[in-house]
């Protein structure tokens, strides 16, 4: 029965529901311990405190402690106002990828093993994605340097075509008829 509940907890997760639980903090893609115990289906604080038993295994590119500003920051990101409806009575950790993949040695659940594999799947497809979105916009630049090469001749040709729609100025003329007081 307990393997019925993995698979369908897994099921239950899409990558957009994880996508939303990303942030980007000090410039690194990053979960909060409140996001990921709950996708767990465990306690923060038993996840944190699972984390400090084993703190070895989290060096600060695996998880960190946000600073007040970043909470901040965080929580005006979130559009939550009411910070005590939030349980926060202390910074959250952010765990990185690194220390999200660390946290499925250290949570020993069913559970807790395939959500990490559910979410790691997410990173990856994240980064595929920025990978192909560098590539794109190398290939933009590319064909932009291209067309500025190609933007004089352009320019020249559309002037051409306007000198071809606008007649030239009529030459000046001699009057015509005859006038008083010429010789």
């Amino acid at each position: 029965m307990s393997k019925n509940k993995s698979v369908i907890t897994t099921s239950i997760i899409s990558n957009e529901r994880i996508i939303g639980k990303i942030y980007l903090i000090r410039g690194r893609k990053v979960m909060l311990d409140r996001d990921l115990a709950a996708l767990y289906q465990v306690q923060t604080g038993i996840l944190n405190q699972a984390v400090k038993r084993n703190l070895e295994r989290f060096p600060e590119d695996f998880m960190f402690q946000l600073t007040p500003e970043e909470t901040k920051n965080w929580i005006s990101q979130i559009v939550i106002s009411n910070k005590e409806r939030m349980g926060l009575r202390k910074m959250p950790f952010a765990f990185t990828d690194l220390g999200i993949s660390m946290l499925s040695s250290v949570l020993n659940s069913k559970t807790a093993i395939q959500v990490n594999i559910q979410i790691m799947r997410t990173f990856s497809k994240i980064r595929e994605m920025l990978a192909n979105n560098e590539m794109l916009r190398q290939r933009i630049e590319e064909l932009e340097r291209r067309f500025e090469k190609n933007d004089e001749q352009i320019k020249n040709i559309f002037e051409a075509i306007k000198e071809i729609l606008e007649p030239p100025p009529a030459p000046p003329r001699k009057p015509i008829g005859f006038h008083a007081g010429r010789d």
